[in-house]
């Protein structure tokens, strides 16, 4: 009797869900202002980037020259 081969499907790989992760640098002083709002919160802070950036990001005028 020949032997059943079982094949899982793959997990998606990372970013195929939406998000990718990228790396910034900040000055300290923005990351402890963005760390304390996080405590007052309850929020990552990755999830206030994404709200703030998302907030800003609805109010930007680009001027041209």
């Amino acid at each position: 009797m020949k032997q059943q081969i079982i094949i899982t499907k793959k997990n998606p790989s990372r970013g195929d869900d939406g998000h990718k992760v990228i790396s910034i640098r900040m000055k300290n002083e923005l990351i402890e202002k963005l760390d304390d709002l996080a405590l007052k919160t309850n929020r990552s802070r990755n999830e206030l980037v994404n709200l703030l950036l998302e907030e800003s990001l609805k109010n930007v005028t680009v001027k041209d020259d």
